[in-house]
């Protein structure tokens, strides 16, 4: 699949058909996460990868909007790592542009998946702390569910000229 395919025709896929992804998937998407850009080249991203059922059912008991953590064949949880960044707050782009690679890769590779925000929430970032046993200088970025889609969902267009602005606003 080309970019742009992939860039246009990614979208949030919850459903799944509860077939496994193979570890060289996994490692793929890894890949492409470790291959976005980072402030200073600070790569300041670690990877939870989650394929224990019991550990996945545990998230929507405190994260609302993971129920399809349920049928998932697996979860990424993309996490900033504090001792890393390149000034305060710049894990956060990193993070995002990290997650969002890994969001194309599936997309290209024939997986669905979807981005589960946790960071800035306390209480998210409270509870995957906690179920992950992550140490103290390492921040829960969001969640990534990913399975083999059992949706389908047509490419929006969703570009608006009236949000381009030239030169000036």
């Amino acid at each position: 699949m080309e970019a742009m395919e992939a860039i246009l025709g990614r979208r949030s896929i919850r459903k799944y058909t509860g077939e496994p992804v193979s570890d060289d998937q996994v490692k793929r998407l890894l890949e492409a996460a470790m291959a976005a850009p980072s402030a200073h080249n600070r790569q300041p991203w670690h990877y939870v990868v989650i394929r224990d059922k019991v550990t996945l059912l545990e998230i929507p008991k405190f994260h609302n909007y993971s129920k399809m953590l349920e049928q998932a064949a697996l979860a990424i949880v993309v996490c900033g790592d504090l001792d890393l960044e390149a000034g305060t707050g710049f894990w956060v782009q990193d993070c995002a542009a990290s997650t969002q690679n890994i969001l194309l890769a599936a997309k290209a590779t024939g997986l669905g998946a979807v981005w589960l925000g946790a960071y800035p929430n306390g209480g998210l970032v409270k509870g995957l702390k906690a179920l992950l046993k992550l140490p103290e200088k390492i921040v829960p970025f969001c969640i990534i569910s990913v399975g083999h889609p059992s949706e389908e969902k047509t490419p929006g267009n969703r570009y608006d000229e009236k949000r381009v602005h030239k030169n000036k606003w």
